[in-house]
C-alpha cells in the first residue's frame, strides 16, 4: 500500500432506504490527505545536494576569487553569526570551499534575488560595483544550470487525486448531459499553490463522501428521470440574500428538466401614480423579458415572465428595473428607483418527455429499452459508458461488476430503467471515476522514468484545457496511441483551445491566478462604495476572463497581459471607467486610448480584490504583484504590526503617509520597501477601481522607487519597468501555469522544465500558443517517475455494492 495512504470501499447501511436503494460509500481514514503524497517529504536542500554529487569538482579557485570578496566586502557586516540579520549567516561561506557553499542552494538562489533587485544591499549601506555582482551572479547560476544539466531526469509523480467541484460538475456534463453543478453544494476545495486543482490538498473527508452518494443519486434520477417532477415555487427574497436596496436581483436555480417554467419580479410601492419603468429578465445573461411598466397605487407591483421553455441546467437568473427618462414621467418627474424585493421561480410545466432529453439519449443510445435482451442492452450501455467515465479502457469483470448490479436491481421487481440507474450511481462512486488514477506499467522499475499511457496523458489534456474529461475525440486518439504524435497533438491542442469548453483556462486558471474569484467574498462597503452591485461585480469578472480568451484565441505576446490596450466592455463597466461610446448589456471589444488604462494589472477586478471594503490598500496591491506578477511572495508579516489610522486617510494626511509608520521598523521596511512602491503607483485607482485625482481632500502621489534605485511615476511607468524585465515576468507566469496543468507544486528537480518553458516563449515572441504548447510538452507533463512505494494493481481501492434487504 502507498505510504501515506488509507482508503477503503465500505458498504454502510443506511436506516430506512427503500428497497432498491445503492448504499455505495467511499470510507477514507486519512492520513496526511486521503491519496496524498506517495513519499516522505524530502527537503530542497537535500535534492540540491544529491544533484550537486553528480557535477565534476567544482573550481574553489574561482569561488575564492569571485564570491568570496563579495561576501566579506559587502555581505558578513550583517549577515554573520552575532548580528543575523534576515536570519542569515553568510560569515560560515568565506572558510567553505565550492562544493560545500553550494551545497545550500535555496539560501544563494535568495541571495541573487535580493541582489538583483536592489534589496541588498540596503540603501544606506556602500554599493559593489556592478560587475563584482554580475561576476558573482553568473558563476553561481552557472553552476547551479550546471547541476540541472548533469541531474537525473526527473519527471516528479503526479499523486492519485480526486475531482474538485468543477471538474466534477464539468465531468458529469459532459459525460451524461446532465449540468445541474451538484457540486456546487460540496465543501470549498482547499487551494496549494495558489489552484484549487493540487493533489496534496484535495482529501477526502467523511462529510465529502456523503456528499458525493447523495450526488451521485441525484445524477443519476436528473440523467434517467422517472415520474415528472412536481411543480414547485422557489422564493428568492432580495433582503435574505443581501441584494436589499439594489436596482437588481440575481440567483442561480436548479431547473430539474426540460419544461416551461414561470418567474415573477416584485418590486416594493411607493412611488408617484403614473410613473413608468421598465422590467427586464436574463437567464444566464440574455435577456428574455423586457416590459414597460406603468406604476398604479392598487396595482399587482410584479411583472410575470410566463411559459417560457428552459433547458435542464443550473442556470443564473437576473432581474432588474429601469427608470424611464424623465420625459415619459408625469409631470416630467423623475421617481425614485423602484428596488426589486422578490424573484420566484415556478415550475415545471409540460416537461419534455424523458425520452427527448439528451441525457436519456446518451445513456439508451439505441432508443427506449424493450422487454427483449434486457441484459445484453445493460452491458452495451455501460460497455460504451465505463471507458469515458474511468477515462481509460475497461476490462470485461468492470463491465461485469456494473452489470451485475444492475440486473440485481431488476431481479427484484425494479423496472429495466431503475437497474440502470443504479448502475450510474455505482459508476460515479467508483474510485476510478472521483479520481484519476495513474498506473505504473508492470515490470518498470522503482525510480525508473517513462512516458506515461495515452489515456492518462488524454487525461492530463482535457483536465488541463477543459477541466474536464476528455472528449471521444481524445479517448479515440489514445485508444490508437497516436496522442503522443507531433502534429497529432498540436492539432489536439488547437482543437480544445477553439472549443467553447477551452474558456476553463479563462475562467479557472486566469480566475485564480489572478484571485479575481475572491470578487465572490471581498465586497466593497456600500457605505464608502455605494455604486457597487451584482452587475458590475460580474461585469469586472467578465472583462477579465474576455481579455484572458483574446490573449489565447488572438496568439498574442504574454506581456500584453501587463499593458495591453485593448479590453472588453459593456455599458454598466464602460460608465464605471468613464468610457463614452459603449451601450447595451453586451461586451465588445474596445481600444483603449494611451494613459489610465491598459493590462489587467489595472482592471477593475484586480483592484477590487486587492483593496479593503472601504478603501485602497498599497500593502495589498503590492503583496498581489509581487505574488502574480513577480512570483516572489513575501513572507508573512510579524505580529504586533501598527494599524493605519483610517479616519485621518483622505483627510489631514494620505495613505502614503500612513504606510511610513512600516517601513519605520528596519524589520518592516525590508519587505515594504518592496511592496510599498509596487502598490503605491496604483493609487490612482479607487477601491473599486475607478480613476481619481485625489484621496479625499488630499492629492494623490503614485510615484515610487524600487529598492535597485529605478524610479517611476504612477502605473503607466510601473508596468513599462515591468514589461522592460520580461524574462523575469516570462517565468514567473510559465511556473504559475506549469504548476496549474499539473496539479502539484513545482520542485527543484522542476527547474529545466521550467527554464525550457520560459526560453521557449522568450525565443517566440512571447506567444500564449508557445507557452501552452510548452507546458504540454514538457518532461513533467508527459512524464511520470515510479516511486519506491507505488500502489500496485491490486491495492487499487474497489468499490462494494451493498443491496439493503427488502
Amino acid at each position: 500500500m502507498m505510504r501515506g495512504f488509507t482508503c477503503r470501499i465500505r458498504p454502510t447501511p443506511l436506516a430506512g432506504a427503500p428497497a432498491g436503494r445503492l448504499a455505495l460509500v467511499l470510507g477514507a481514514s486519512v492520513l496526511g490527505g486521503c491519496f496524498g503524497p506517495s513519499t516522505p517529504a524530502v527537503t530542497s536542500e537535500a535534492k540540491s545536494a544529491a544533484s550537486l554529487g553528480a557535477v565534476a569538482a567544482l573550481s574553489t579557485a574561482e569561488f575564492d576569487r569571485v564570491v568570496k570578496p563579495l561576501l566579506k566586502g559587502s555581505c558578513v557586516e550583517c549577515h554573520n553569526p552575532t548580528r543575523f540579520k534576515g536570519k542569515l549567516d553568510l560569515e560560515r561561506f568565506l572558510t567553505a570551499s565550492a562544493s560545500d557553499a553550494l551545497q545550500h542552494r535555496e539560501l544563494w538562489e535568495t541571495v541573487i534575488s535580493r541582489v538583483r533587485t536592489g534589496e541588498m544591499p540596503p540603501e544606506d549601506e556602500p554599493r559593489p560595483p556592478a560587475e563584482q555582482l554580475a561576476a558573482a551572479t553568473k558563476w553561481i547560476e552557472g553552476h547551479y544550470a550546471q547541476v540541472d544539466r548533469a541531474a537525473p531526469l526527473n519527471p516528479g509523480r503526479l499523486t492519485a487525486r480526486r475531482l474538485n467541484r468543477v471538474e466534477y460538475n464539468n465531468t458529469v456534463r459532459d459525460l451524461l448531459g446532465v449540468n445541474l453543478r451538484f457540486a456546487d453544494d460540496f465543501p470549498p476545495d482547499p487551494e496549494g499553490h495558489g489552484f484549487d486543482n493540487n493533489a496534496d490538498v484535495l482529501s477526502l473527508s467523511p462529510v465529502l463522501t456523503e456528499k458525493y452518494l447523495s450526488a451521485a443519486e441525484a445524477v443519476a434520477q436528473a440523467a434517467i428521470p422517472g415520474t415528472p417532477p412536481p411543480s414547485l415555487t422557489a422564493r428568492y427574497d432580495s433582503q435574505v440574500m443581501g441584494q436589499r436596496l439594489r436596482l437588481h436581483i440575481q440567483t442561480t436555480h436548479h431547473f430539474p428538466v426540460d419544461a416551461r417554467y414561470k418567474i415573477r419580479l416584485g418590486w416594493e410601492q411607493g412611488n408617484p401614480e403614473g410613473s413608468r419603468y421598465t422590467g427586464y429578465i436574463y437567464i444566464d445573461g440574455k435577456e428574455v423579458l423586457k416590459q414597460p411598466v406603468v406604476f398604479k397605487t392598487y396595482q399587482d407591483r410584479s411583472i410575470y415572465l410566463n411559459d417560457v421553455l428552459i433547458p435542464q441546467g443550473t442556470r443564473r437568473v437576473e432581474a432588474r428595473m429601469e427608470v424611464a427618462p424623465a420625459s415619459e414621467q408625469p409631470r416630467g418627474g423623475r421617481p425614485r428607483p423602484p428596488y426589486p424585493t422578490v424573484l420566484e421561480i415556478s415550475g415545471p410545466f409540460n416537461g419534455v418527455s424523458k425520452e427527448q432529453t439528451e441525457s436519456y439519449r446518451r445513456i439508451f443510445f439505441a432508443g427506449p429499452p424493450t422487454a427483449e435482451r434486457p441484459a445484453a442492452y445493460a452491458r452495451e450501455i455501460f460497455a460504451r459508458l465505463l471507458p469515458r467515465a474511468f477515462r481509460r479502457p475497461v476490462t470485461k469483470s468492470e463491465v461485469d461488476q456494473i452489470v451485475k448490479l444492475s440486473d440485481l436491481v431488476r431481479s427484484r421487481g425494479s423496472s429495466f430503467e431503475e437497474g440502470i440507474r443504479v448502475g450510474l450511481t455505482a459508476m460515479l462512486m467508483s474510485p476510478h471515476f472521483l479520481f484519476r488514477i495513474e498506473r505504473d506499467p508492470k515490470g518498470t522499475p522503482d525510480g525508473a522514468v517513462y512516458k506515461v499511457s495515452d489515456p492518462e496523458f488524454a487525461s492530463r489534456l482535457s483536465y488541463f484545457l477543459w477541466r474536464s474529461m476528455p472528449d471521444d475525440a481524445l479517448l479515440a486518439l489514445a485508444e490508437q496511441r497516436r496522442l503522443h504524435e507531433p502534429d497529432v497533438l498540436k492539432a489536439q491542442v488547437q482543437r480544445m483551445l477553439a472549443d467553447p469548453k477551452g474558456y476553463s483556462l479563462a475562467s479557472d486558471f486566469a480566475g485564480q491566478w489572478l484571485q479575481i474569484r475572491n470578487l465572490e467574498t471581498n465586497i466593497p462597503d456600500r457605505g464608502a462604495f455605494p455604486d457597487y452591485d451584482l452587475p458590475l461585480r460580474d461585469a469586472m469578472r467578465t472583462e477579465t476572463e474576455l481579455f484572458f480568451q483574446a490573449m489565447i484565441g488572438e496568439d498574442r505576446n504574454v506581456l500584453d497581459l501587463l499593458d495591453g490596450n485593448f479590453t472588453f466592455l459593456n455599458e454598466r463597466l464602460a460608465k464605471h471607467y468613464g468610457i463614452p461610446g459603449v451601450e447595451g448589456r453586451e461586451f465588445r471589444r474596445v481600444e483603449l486610448p494611451a494613459g489610465e488604462r491598459g493590462g489587467v494589472i489595472t482592471h477593475a477586478s484586480v483592484l477590487t480584490v486587492t483593496s479593503y471594503p472601504t478603501r485602497t490598500s498599497p500593502v495589498i496591491r503590492g503583496k498581489w504583484m509581487l505574488e502574480t506578477i513577480l512570483n516572489a511572495p513575501p513572507p508573512p508579516p510579524p505580529p504586533n504590526v501598527p494599524t493605519l489610522d483610517s479616519p485621518a486617510v483622505g483627510k489631514t494626511v494620505s495613505l502614503r503617509q500612513q504606510l511610513e509608520k512600516h517601513r519605520a521598523s528596519a524589520e518592516c521596511a525590508t519587505c515594504h520597501n518592496r511592496m510599498d512602491p509596487l502598490g503605491l503607483a496604483l493609487e490612482n485607482y479607487d477601491g473599486i477601481g475607478r480613476w481619481r485625482m485625489k484621496e479625499g481632500e488630499v492629492p494623490i502621489d503614485a510615484s515610487g522607487r524600487l529598492p535597485n534605485g529605478t524610479t517611476f511615476s504612477g502605473g503607466q511607468e510601473l508596468k513599462a519597468i515591468l514589461r522592460a524585465d520580461a524574462p523575469r515576468f516570462i517565468r514567473s507566469l510559465s511556473e504559475k501555469m506549469l504548476m496549474y496543468a499539473l496539479g502539484r507544486g513545482l520542485e527543484i528537480y522542476d527547474r529545466p522544465a521550467i527554464e525550457q518553458v520560459a526560453r521557449r516563449v522568450e525565443q517566440n515572441e512571447g506567444r500564449m500558443s508557445e507557452l501552452i504548447a510548452a507546458v504540454i510538452e514538457s518532461t513533467p507533463f508527459q512524464m511520470r517517475r515510479r516511486d519506491a512505494a507505488p500502489i500496485a494493481s491490486a491495492e487499487l481501492p474497489r468499490p462494494v455494492h451493498s443491496m439493503p434487504t427488502p
